[in-house]
């Protein structure tokens, strides 16, 4: 199906290109618009590991003064509240972030358990207790997503127009939003 995208700032700016050698391939407007709106729903602080995109496209100015980018993309290292992130590094990271974070969204470079089990060492160390997950992986990874982080498929899909394989989200929490089909994807995805 294809539908009008909304503008997105972040898509539209050419110094934000994919970049295949950090494996980042950017969502879609609507799902990014999506994303965004999941975070501004009650988050006060969330911590972005892999997530650039939805970061920058956020539009409480305070929630976003308050969160922190976690990457390994130097480009943005000029940015008060961004962490150089190295998965193979899963907690090297400033102390005083520890437990500080109400929500982590996790958009990994790779799919494989390895590196879901570094993420998930780095979200158990930033996220307070009670705190939201949004992560995003292939649908084949939901067992693996259950026993890592007791995270749930949701039945909103995400558009990664680049990408060749249909991702799904997985949250912690019951989600309206996620609860409903992205029109976007086709139904026999």
């Amino acid at each position: 199906m294809i539908m009008e995208q909304p503008i997105n700032g972040f898509l539209a700016n050419p110094r934000h290109s994919e970049k295949e050698n950090l494996n980042q391939y950017w969502y879609s407007a609507h799902t990014i618009d999506a994303m965004r709106l999941e975070c501004e729903d009650g988050s006060t602080r969330i911590a972005f590991l892999s997530t650039p995109s939805i970061f920058f496209s956020l539009k409480n100015k305070e929630l976003k003064k308050n969160s922190v980018l976690f990457d390994l993309d130097e480009q943005w290292s000029n940015l008060k509240n961004f962490v150089r992130y190295d998965f193979n590094q899963p907690t090297e990271f400033p102390a005083e972030l520890h437990h500080t974070f109400d929500m982590v969204v996790i958009d990994p470079p790779f799919i494989t358990r390895e590196v879901w089990e570094k993420f998930t060492e780095t979200t158990k160390v930033l996220l307070a207790p009670g705190g939201k997950i949004l992560a995003s992986t292939i649908q084949e990874n939901a067992p693996m997503m259950k026993e890592l982080l007791d995270v749930n498929p949701s039945v909103f899909f995400p558009s990664i127009p680049h990408l060749v394989y249909q991702y799904c989200f997985y949250v912690n929490y019951t989600s309206p939003r996620l609860s409903e089909k992205n029109p976007e994807i086709p139904d026999d995805e």
